[in-house]
């Protein structure tokens, strides 16, 4: 594994990204952005870091007095950055799943935080969306409760590196990954992309 920089190592590569595009990185405007966009970055790619992890709490099904085994979904907004130009692509997502009845239940805030933990670092929208959906299996299926019966997610983006350079074409790329009832039952699968802006 390469070895990590130092923050003053950071800041002087951006330095010379500066020189490189024709910047004079000691003008007035500019004296302070290495530092800005080392901080930035710690912030956009926490990613990486394992720690950073989100604590997940689940929830036994009917704990509560009721037991739920409909579809519940979620929808809500991502931003990531591109692998291959590092350039943002951000968009909308859908989540959906069923709960077993004598499984887990997740907390919809906790779906988001997995979203924006998995979104945080370089990617490819198509590793993105599987990334998100097998996290959020895994914790579902924590103490070895059943699994649940279905669940799914579509994520819609626009790739500014489509955008703003090459083909320059604004337009939007749709990845879609289901498991179980949501790709194996036509009803479920059908209800549940009916819900979605696609």
């Amino acid at each position: 594994m390469t070895e990590k920089l130092t923050q003053e190592q950071a800041e002087e590569l951006v330095r010379q990204q500066l020189i490189y595009i024709g910047e004079t990185p000691d003008r007035e405007g500019l004296i302070d952005t290495p530092r800005r966009v080392v901080k930035m970055w710690n912030e956009l790619f926490i990613g990486y870091d394992k720690s950073k992890h989100p604590k997940v709490s689940v929830f036994r099904n009917g704990a509560d007095g009721l037991v739920y085994d409909q579809m519940i979904i979620d929808e809500g907004n991502y931003y990531s950055f591109c692998e291959h130009h590092i350039v943002p692509f951000f968009g909308q997502y859908w989540f959906g799943y069923i709960p077993d009845p004598h499984g887990n239940i997740i907390g919809l805030s906790k779906v988001a935080r997995i979203v924006d933990y998995h979104s945080s670092k370089l990617q490819i929208q198509e590793r993105l969306v599987n990334d998100i959906i097998e996290d959020i299996f895994t914790e579902l299926c924590k103490d070895n409760v059943p699994r649940p019966i279905g669940m799914g997610m579509v994520m819609i983006g626009e790739h500014l590196c489509k955008t703003m350079r090459g083909v320059k074409k604004k337009g939007q790329m749709t990845t879609i990954k289901l498991k179980h009832a949501f790709l194996d039952n036509p009803v479920v699968k059908s209800e549940f992309l009916s819900r979605c802006a696609i």
